[in-house]
């Protein structure tokens, strides 16, 4: 059986894009964003996050500036462009259409 984190791979796009939806941030940062939110089911490998960030930026749906993080390293900070939250809009969109119809066979009582 799969780990719930398993289920990352064909959401990442839009988890990167709605952790960006709160403002900048350099990839470590998007990382625990999204294991926070997920209540630590989620936990993003630098493995896939990485080449993720480098896709949406070819793709123009995010931008990246190099900066100094919290700590004083310089990092690349990544933030949605227009188009970017155009195509998260349209993604959350299909996301919660497609998580009710799991959840009528899943579960029909919802």
């Amino acid at each position: 059986m799969s780990k719930p984190s398993d289920l990352i791979q064909g959401t990442l796009d839009l988890l990167i894009l709605k952790s960006l939806a709160a403002g900048p941030m350099h990839g470590w940062n998007i990382a625990l964003f999204i294991r926070s939110r997920s209540e630590d089911v989620l936990q993003v490998n630098q493995g896939s996050l990485y080449p993720a960030l480098h896709k949406l930026e070819t793709q123009g749906y995010i931008d990246s500036e190099w900066g100094e993080s919290d700590n004083n390293r310089r990092a690349k900070f990544y933030a949605l462009t227009r188009k970017g939250r155009k195509y998260l809009a349209e993604e959350q969109a299909n996301w919660q259409r497609l998580s009710r119809a799991i959840s009528l066979v899943v579960d029909p009582a919802v």
